[in-house]
This record gives C-alpha cells, structure tokens and sequence, in this order.
C-alpha cells in the first residue's frame, strides 16, 4: 500500500470539493471520493470504502441540515421517505461491509462502473418519458419500493464506500419522487449508510484517517455550494446534469478496475 504524493493530495482534495458539489446539487457526488481514493491513493478496496464513509458521515449531516433548513426535509411524504430509506439503511449496510471483503480490486471497479452506467440509463429514459408526454406528476413512492430502494442502495454503499445519494436520487426519481425531495431524503439516509459503514470499516482497521481530512474537509465547503445550486436551478437541468456526470464516471470506472 503506497503513500499518495503531494500532487495526488491535491487532487484528492479537489475530487472532495467536486464530490461535495455533487451530492447536494445532484446527488451522485460522493463517488468522486471513491473514485478518487481508488485511483490516486493506492488503498486496497476495504480501505477506500472505509476511508470514503467517513467523509459520507461528515457531508451527509452537513447536507441533512441544509436540506432542513430549505423545508424539503419538513414536507410529510419526504421525512416518510427518508424514515424508510434509514431504517433500510440499518439493514442494508453491514451486509454491503462483509461482501467489500469479498471483492478483488479489479472487480471492485467494473461492478461500480456498470452499475453506475445502468443508473444513468434508468434516468435518461425516465427523461426521454417525461420530456415525450410532459411531466409526470409528482408521487411519493410506496413503503415497498422505497423500502427495496434503501435496502439495495444500503448494500452496494456499504460495498462500495458511497454515501447512497449517488443511486437512490436516481431511483427515487424514476420512481416519480421530485428532485429536490429525493436529494433530502437520500442526505438523511447517507448519516445511516456512513455512520454503520464507518463503525464496521474502523473495527477492521480499514480507515486512513488522514486521507479523510484530506478529502472530508474540502468536501464538506463543496456540500454548502452544491446545495445553493441545487435551489438555483431547474430539475431538469439536475436531472440532466446527473445523467452526464454518471455516464462520465461509469467507462473510467470499468477501464481502471
């Protein structure tokens, strides 16, 4: 396991920033830090998982309260939505911990990139629907598929180190949840998924702490830009500006695993 150099800090740094841009603006952020730690750092895959959920941990309650204060996290359907997800998330997690031990490195990075590029498909035909027939109107998914989303989301997190806004905000808005409200919950759901992914990576052993600061503190000012963004622009912009950013990410991923 090798020490990044100075230049690979600096980028580290700038992916926490970008990273923290994405989560609140548009949800898939936070596997910039994955991405990042993978390709700059020379850490085995238990050790990038471990090392990104403690930035999850620190961004997703920065995120939480901001999506409080803005009222999306006070609305009936979208607290009832991050409620389901967190309690998935309880389930899902430790699950998602135990098999990152399983995975080679190789593997570790064609599975993140072809499940990525799946969920910009996913996206990108639920726009191509609402763009042909007008928007759909707005739903608060059921307790089922909201439930299956957060234990799903929670497992592949865990696996994998993200945070969960990287594919629940695109599930939920298949789902016809709006954007600003999939963004809220997935933020409450992250706390859950980094706090019990952080507790079992750190068990192992298997957290740079330094690599956190690093990365965490930049992150942590991109999560307060990235939510001024979010509530600047249209959803569609969102939408379409998350479809590129998983479809840019999902070839690097497969091509350096």
């Amino acid at each position: 396991m090798s020490d990044p150099g100075t230049l690979a800090l600096m980028l580290l740094a700038l992916c926490g920033f970008a990273a923290g841009v994405g989560i609140t603006a548009v949800g898939p952020g936070g596997v910039l830090v994955t991405v990042g730690l993978f390709a700059l750092a020379g850490q085995d895959p238990a050790r990038v998982a471990g090392t990104a959920m403690v930035t999850n941990l620190a961004t997703g309650v920065l995120a939480t309260a901001a999506y409080t204060r803005s009222g999306q996290l006070r609305e009936a359907g979208t607290r009832r939505t991050a409620l389901v997800l967190c309690g998935a998330a309880v389930a899902g997690t430790p699950l998602g911990v135990l098999l990152n031990s399983l995975v080679p490195g190789r593997v570790f990075g064609v599975l993140l990139g072809v499940f990525v590029a799946l969920v910009a498909g996913l996206v990108w035909w639920r726009h191509r629907i609402a763009t042909e027939s007008g928007p759909a109107p707005a739903i608060v998914p059921g307790l089922p598929a909201t439930g299956a989303v957060g234990v799903g989301v929670a497992v592949v997190s865990g696996m994998f180190g993200l945070g969960g806004p990287v594919l629940t905000v695109p599930l939920l808005v298949a789902l016809h949840l709006p954007m600003l409200s999939a963004l809220a919950a997935s933020q409450a759901q992250s706390v859950v998924i980094a706090g019990v992914g952080t507790a079992g990576y750190a068990a192992h052993g298997a957290v740079d702490w330094t690599l956190a600061a690093v990365v965490g503190v930049p992150e942590l000012a991109g999560v307060l830009v990235g939510w001024v963004l979010a509530r600047a622009l249209p959803a569609r912009v969102l939408r379409l500006a998350l479809v590129a950013t998983l479809l840019a990410l999902a070839p690097y991923l497969v091509l350096h695993g």
